[in-house]
């Protein structure tokens, strides 16, 4: 069987030039080739599990976003799952870092939230749409780290009351602040405590101080 699909990967690869998303070259297996996937492992800091740095898989999040590489969202979620249970992190429910309504429109789906879904049918556990986006920004991605490190504290408004302990996903996370504030958010509906997952950090550090 392994052979079948590793041969079908070959034969699609050399049709399409399908290369891997984490490191640009040929795949030798679906979705991620075996070097990335090998690479691709649950790394813990406080209350936060994430599965690579930024600078390594921050390329994931964007073949999710921007590339429709759903399959990767199903994979990552599975992981950070997986890294949930080696902390043995009791939660009650999923949610994910929303986007604002128009983008989520224009790709047709949040990618945070196709990660999150995939974590949280892992862990058998409900997933739920807790925050919306309240206010129009550009992306992050476009912004400088000053713009970044100040996005409003209302960035985030609360769609249902939440209580017990809660997994926050989103795809990656440079500055932390956009993670901050949906925890925050989380916390002031009513959950009593709230880990966080995402595939690419850029710095552990920022991240365990305000997860903490």
């Amino acid at each position: 069987m392994k052979e079948t699909t590793k041969s079908s990967v070959g034969w699609l690869e050399s049709l399409f030039g399908l290369r891997c998303p984490g490191c640009g070259k040929p795949l030798d297996q679906a979705t991620l080739c075996k070097a990335c996937e090998s690479e691709l492992v649950p790394r813990h800091v406080p209350n936060f599990v994430y599965l690579g740095s930024y600078q390594r898989f921050g390329n994931l999040g964007r073949a999710i976003k921007y590339r429709g590489h759903r399959e990767l969202a199903t994979l990552t979620g599975r992981k950070l799952a997986l890294g949930v249970r080696q902390a043995d992190w009791v939660v009650n429910g999923v949610t994910a870092v929303p986007t604002l309504f128009h983008r989520q429109v224009q790709r047709g789906y949040n990618q945070a939230e196709l990660i999150a879904q995939a974590a949280a049918k892992e862990l058998k556990v409900p997933y739920q749409t807790v925050l919306s986006r309240a206010s129009y920004s550009k992306s992050q991605t476009r912004k400088s780290l000053s713009e970044r490190l100040q996005l409003p504290e209302d960035t985030f408004v609360v769609k249902a009351r939440v209580t017990d302990v809660w997994l926050l996903v989103d795809d990656v996370v440079t500055t932390g602040t956009t993670f901050a504030r949906a925890r925050t958010s989380l916390l002031d509906a009513g959950a009593t405590k709230v880990y966080g997952a995402a595939i690419a950090v850029k710095s552990p550090h920022e991240i365990s101080r305000f997860s903490l």
